[in-house]
């Protein structure tokens, strides 16, 4: 089983380096990207716990170490 963790900026929280990415797109000749946000992704594996387990793990390691809450937001799903 294992965790897939998404940690992104908050809305209106600046990116450098989505925005520098963004221009670079922009300037090889890539067209139509409005916007583009840089984040985290992160995996977690686990050895024979339940889901609920894994679930209450991922939480807490986001809230505790993986994530700053003032400019970032999480969501994980668990894979079976």
């Amino acid at each position: 089983m294992k965790a897939k963790i998404y940690i992104k900026y908050k809305e209106g929280i600046l990116d450098p380096q989505g925005k520098v990415t963004g221009n670079a797109l922009k300037s090889i000749g890539i067209k139509g990207v409005q916007g583009l946000t840089i984040g985290k992704y992160i995996e977690m594996n686990f050895n024979n716990i339940s889901k609920k387990d894994a679930e209450k793990i991922a939480a807490e390691s986001c809230k505790k170490l993986l994530v700053n809450p003032n400019t970032q937001t999480y969501d994980f799903e668990i894979i079976e």
